[in-house]
């Protein structure tokens, strides 16, 4: 399996942006898909954002079109989640995953690693 460390979590007002970033160690990510889900206090975890190997594919979860990207840097072994005009209703911790797969999946089963988070509070 591969590493996850995600960073780049923290406190923004309402409108905001954030980078996110998911460092891999162990195995290289080019032979992954990635995703970025969250989780917020009593909710489930949800997908936010997923891309293929190569990054020439993206999907978003409908609500987040327009706002948030994802994108990678399989020389860097990194992936990233961009999060423009950030709102109250985002708060959660983000977490990374990678699927051990070419073609980038919506489903937390198909993500065999998983970061340990990052936190991302955004103030109204």
């Amino acid at each position: 399996q591969v590493q996850l460390v995600e960073s780049g979590g923290g406190l923004v007002q309402t409108g905001g942006s954030l980078r996110l970033s998911c460092a891999a160690s162990g195995r290289t990510l080019s032979r992954h898909a990635m995703g970025w889900f969250r989780q917020a206090p009593g909710k489930e975890r949800e997908f936010v954002a997923g891309i293929n190997w190569s990054g020439a594919s993206t999907y978003y979860a409908d609500s987040l079109k327009g706002r948030f990207f994802i994108s990678r840097d399989n020389a860097k072994n990194t992936a990233y989640l961009q999060m423009n005009n950030l709102k109250p209703e985002d708060t959660a911790v983000y977490y990374c995953a990678a699927d051990p797969a070419y073609w980038l999946t919506t489903l937390r089963a198909d993500y065999a690693s998983w970061g340990q988070g990052t936190q991302v509070t955004v103030s109204s």
